[in-house]
């Protein structure tokens, strides 16, 4: 293929695509040599707080000395983030799309035409070997069981937290979607979860109906003073990323400080200045329990009324449930709708919300010209989507999350 292509064709297979289901993904692996036998795992499912954990559990690893591989999703501003190399940086656009053009000439147009997320796995696991990582950490898209990622063999499976996410794939049931998520877990393997709800049963009842040994891991503060992750709901995912890392590795208390202070996750509370206008606050809270962390951050750091909030979302989500806590904290409100197809419009969220006199704007750069005279040292929260977190992090000129 010409320089390129493999990109192209990636985006060719659009990236909204979900078709549940492992036989895809075993056979290009396959068809490449099984590169992922080449490294260890450790993956990371969950409803909130997936991407925290596997960013900690990363960097942990790197501090201890091993290469160590980062896979997550979605992306926020470029696809290369999906993918991090041994030193934590991003896969080069060369040789991303150099991996591509030999996913798509193994696959072909017939039965083994992936989806966009299953050709970034496989991908991912091909980049891993050939910069010899040695330990792959691995966020699971959505789900587990079925989710493309679980046809890795983890010697670690942490499941973070179960809630409302996704039921028209995963339900109707929160009980359903446990037991999804529970698909990660592997016989005579530990499994990791700081679930503290009514799901907690059902991932202890899977575990003991395949084997895996569940422990549970407490919220700790003990690395408040070194966590670039902003919000006390990040001590419970710190601390399942400090777990699963030490579960794989030796790491002393100073190896973790150091793994912990450099970890890397944009687009969850990440505070964006902006020369000459309100700074940004941006989060991709996308489901009522995400939500309600923010929420509590607000009012943790006292900026609970003070905010200018910009609220997209996506069709499929408790939009209701998501702005309800956040429109409570803010002094001002626009609707927006995310670039995606998927995304509702501001007219019908208004509608959907029931909240009629909300300003509305065509564009994220116009909701925020609307917030401009706001408190200048108040943040714009941005949120309700990653899309939208993607979105405002491009705009302030964060070319790389």
């Amino acid at each position: 293929m010409i320089p390129g292509a493999g990109l192209r064709w990636l985006e060719a297979l659009g990236p909204q695509t979900i078709r549940p289901g492992l036989a895809r993904t075993r056979a290009l692996l396959s068809a490449l040599g099984r590169p992922q036998d080449s490294f260890r795992t450790l993956l990371v499912a969950g409803t909130n707080g997936k991407g925290s954990t596997a960013a900690t559990a990363a960097a942990v690893l790197e501090a201890a000395g091993l290469r160590v591989g980062l896979t997550t999703s979605p992306h926020l501003v470029r696809v290369n983030e999906r993918v991090r190399l041994p030193g934590g940086r991003d896969v080069s656009d060369a040789v991303l799309d150099a991996t591509l053009s030999l996913v798509a000439a193994v696959s072909g147009e017939g039965p083994l035409r992936p989806t966009y997320f299953e050709t970034l796995v496989v991908a991912a696991c091909e980049l891993f070997r050939r910069a010899g990582v040695e330990v792959a950490v691995v966020e699971v898209g959505i789900g587990g069981r079925l989710d493309a990622t679980n046809v890795l063999e983890p010697e670690v499976s942490v499941v973070t937290n179960v809630d409302a996410d996704h039921l028209e794939t995963l339900g109707p049931t929160l009980a359903d979607v446990a037991r999804e998520k529970a698909g990660v877990f592997r016989p005579g393997h530990l499994a990791l979860t700081t679930e503290r709800g009514g799901m907690l049963g059902v991932l202890h009842a899977e575990a003991a109906r395949v084997g895996a040994d569940l422990v549970e891991v407490m919220p700790s503060a003990a690395w408040d003073d070194v966590s670039p992750l902003a919000g006390a709901h990040q001590r419970a995912n710190v601390a399942l990323g400090v777990a699963a890392a030490r579960a794989l590795v030796p790491a002393d208390d100073a190896t973790v400080r150091r793994g912990v202070a450099a970890t890397r996750w944009p687009g969850r509370l990440q505070t964006v200045p902006r020369p000459g206008a309100r700074p940004l606050l941006v989060d991709g809270a996308h489901n009522p329990a995400g939500a309600a962390a923010v929420a509590a951050y607000l009012d943790e750091v006292g900026l609970a009324g003070r905010v200018g909030l910009v609220f997209g979302a996506l069709g499929d989500k408790a939009v209701e449930g998501m702005f309800a806590p956040l429109a409570a904290r803010a002094r001002q409100v626009v609707l927006v709708a995310p670039d995606s197809p998927r995304a509702v419009r501001p007219d019908a969220l208004a509608a959907r919300l029931g909240r009629d006199d909300l300003p509305r704007a065509a564009s994220l750069a116009e909701a925020l010209a609307l917030l401009a005279g706001g408190e200048e040292d108040a943040p714009i929260l941005v949120a309700g989507s990653l899309v939208l977190a993607g979105e405002a992090l491009a705009l302030a000129g964060c070319r790389d999350a």
